[in-house]
């Protein structure tokens, strides 16, 4: 049981869950006035980082195989 509670494809979930919600946090600041950038440029490179780190762990689930 344990080691499907820290499985990879577990927290693929929890990334993208949580890629979702900063999707969601962003639209809201960016809908707020006076918009705070450096709170939604911060917010962005999150999401970024969040995005990468999703794309990393897909690889490994599913390596491409070579052409």
């Amino acid at each position: 049981m344990e080691t499907n509670l820290h499985s990879p494809e577990r927290r693929l979930i929890e990334l993208r869950m949580e890629h979702a919600d900063l999707d969601a946090l962003i639209d809201r600041a960016a809908e707020q006035s006076p918009v705070d950038e450096l709170m939604l440029r911060r917010l962005k490179k999150k999401r970024l980082q969040l995005r990468d780190q999703i794309a990393k762990l897909e690889l490994q689930l599913d390596p491409k195989e070579p052409a």
